[in-house]
C-alpha cells in the first residue's frame, strides 16, 4: 500500500494556527509577490486569501506578510523575515515527519483494510 499523502496541521490551544494551506499561501505570496495571485494559484478567492493572511498576521507576534495598495505604482505583498522563518519551520517539520516517520506510517498503512476491491 502506498502512502497517498501526509498533512501536518498545528493546533495551539483550540485553534488551527498553521497547516498546509497557510504554508502554501505563504509560499505563493513569496513566489508571486501578491496575495491575490497566490490565492488564485490555489483556487482560492481573494477574500479567503486575505482572511488567512489577516489571521496569520494576528496570531503571530510579528506579521508574516506585508502588503501595499495597488494603483499606478503597483502594489503587492511580500513575506516578512518572520514569514520566511515560519514557512521554513513548517516545511522542515513536514520533511522530518516524512523522513523520520516513514516506518511508522508504513506500519499503520499495513494495518489498514484493503479497500481497492481487489
Amino acid at each position: 500500500m502506498e502512502l497517498s499523502r501526509l498533512r501536518l496541521r498545528l493546533y495551539f490551544g483550540d485553534q488551527l494556527m498553521f497547516g498546509p494551506g497557510k504554508a502554501d499561501l505563504l509560499q505563493g505570496i513569496a513566489e508571486e509577490g501578491s496575495i491575490s495571485a497566490a490565492g488564485r494559484r490555489m483556487g482560492m478567492s481573494y477574500k479567503r486569501a486575505w482572511m488567512l493572511v489577516e489571521a496569520m498576521n494576528g496570531a503571530f507576534r510579528e506579521p508574516l506578510v506585508e502588503s501595499s495598495r495597488g494603483g499606478a505604482a503597483g502594489g503587492g505583498a511580500r513575506l516578512t523575515p518572520a514569514g520566511y522563518e515560519a514557512l521554513a519551520h513548517f516545511r522542515k517539520l513536514e520533511e522530518t515527519l516524512h523522513s523520520r516517520g516513514a516506518a511508522e506510517i508504513a506500519a499503520l498503512g499495513a494495518m489498514l483494510r484493503d479497500t481497492t476491491g481487489q
